[in-house]
């Protein structure tokens, strides 16, 4: 085995010791403080509303559900079983109509369906009560294309 230089001598070690035992003295308080912090904001962290002052608000998202004061009626959701549905039915005639035709390239294949022959429409119409009297029926045509 080899060394690669004279050894130190007695005084070198121990000021060596003496520096390091300083560091580690100043390490240790460095660690307590972190410690006393540490424990500080988990303290932080656990308050909410509920065992502190804090205002319900400032719970975020981890807020329990509130609780519900009614009780159960045995009853579903909707309309009674059995009862007629009030739906508006389409009109023949409404007094707009609105086309919505594909533009750009087909999500599918990439081609240009500008132009390309209609093979279908899907029909929705919107009833509107405007401010004047009478109703306003709008319908809205989805054109799909093929090429």
């Amino acid at each position: 085995m080899s060394v690669a230089g004279p050894l130190p001598t007695y005084e070198e070690f121990a000021s060596l010791v003496v520096e390091l035992r300083s560091e580690l003295a100043a390490t240790r308080a460095e660690l307590a403080q972190a410690r006393v912090r540490i424990a500080d904001l988990e303290a932080r962290l656990g308050l909410n509303s509920k065992n502190s002052s804090k205002p319900p608000s400032s719970d975020g998202l981890a807020k329990p559900a509130p609780k519900s004061l009614r009780g159960k009626s045995g009853r579903g959701p909707g309309r009674p079983v059995g009862q007629p549905g009030a739906t508006l039915r389409q009109v023949a005639d409404p007094d707009t109509e609105i086309e919505h035709r594909p533009q750009g390239p087909c999500a599918g294949c990439g081609a240009d369906l500008t132009g390309a022959a209609d093979i279908g429409v899907e029909r929705r119409q919107v009833f509107d009560l405007p401010e004047r009297i009478g109703v306003e029926v709008t319908e809205h045509r989805l054109v799909s294309a093929y090429k």
